[in-house]
């Protein structure tokens, strides 16, 4: 698989991928593209493919004071890469990424998999600011382990933890390096739960009954509100459905990649 580096505002963007990817993948929060790694294994190896770093994490990079948009730098991957049109799939943060562009470039999304997914400009709860704010404490002190400590003791983690890839899933959260918890420069934008009703791209909707409540908060209004959504809820499994259900994050990703190529019956 091909590496690539796409220049855009001051920003790297590092990634990798096929030629003419049908599916594109969109990493979370206190992650990056290796994140897909357990998920890819379950895809079919013939499925092209090409996921990059979101600006500020991985390897990717960003100048410091510059405003930008994680949907913007999203385009720009895909114009630099000659791809006019494809599946997004995004996880968590990366779901609100992936919701967004499609709602401000319908024509370059041909079909949407959302991964318990988070929507820009959310009002989150009292609750999750709280975690949030707490997490932002330790890295102020400086105490970086201790931040990733407790956001490992997230509800969105309780499902993961006790499935045999928590201690990999572990591992990769000891690489992030926490500056995001502190936040950053990304454009102020009005809430796209007020949009979606305007989201004509074919979605799918994967959510865990076990998800912290304002995911399954997210997940309820993105079906309800958007008007072509298939959900499907898995009852047992919380937010990291890409590490705890790979084999059936998979099926939805290739049944979705080859429903937006098929042709209209009419």
């Amino acid at each position: 698989m091909r590496q690539f580096i796409v220049d855009v505002d001051g920003a790297r963007l590092a990634g990798e991928g096929s030629e003419s990817p049908a599916v594109v993948l969109v990493h979370g929060m206190a992650g990056d593209r290796s994140d897909w790694d357990v998920l890819v294994r379950a895809l079919p190896d013939d499925l092209p493919l090409l996921r990059y770093d979101l600006r500020g994490f991985g390897e990717s990079t960003g100048p410091d004071g510059v405003e930008f948009s994680h949907s913007d730098d999203l385009i720009a991957v895909l114009d630099a890469q000659g791809i006019d049109r494809t599946v997004l799939v995004g996880v968590s943060m990366g779901g609100a990424i992936v919701v967004n562009t499609a709602l401000n470039h319908p024509d370059r999304v041909s079909g949407l998999v959302l991964i318990s997914p988070a929507l820009t400009a959310w009002r989150w709860s009292r609750d999750w600011r709280a975690r949030w704010k707490d997490v932002a404490t330790l890295v102020q002190a400086g105490d970086i382990d201790g931040a990733r400590d407790l956001w490992w003791t997230h509800p969105m983690f309780d499902a993961v933890r006790e499935t045999p890839v928590a201690g990999d899933l572990r591992m990769a959260l000891n690489r992030f390096a926490g500056r995001q918890w502190l936040g950053d420069d990304q454009r102020r934008e009005l809430p796209d739960a007020e949009r979606l009703h305007a989201l004509s791209t074919p979605t799918t909707l994967l959510s865990g009954a076990r998800d912290a409540d304002d995911m399954c908060l997210i997940a309820d209004v993105i079906a309800a509100a958007a008007p072509d959504v298939e959900r499907i809820d898995f009852p047992d499994a919380g937010h990291m459905l890409h590490w705890e259900r790979p084999a059936d994050v998979a099926a939805a990703i290739t049944g979705s990649s080859h429903a937006v190529d098929s042709p209209d019956p009419s």
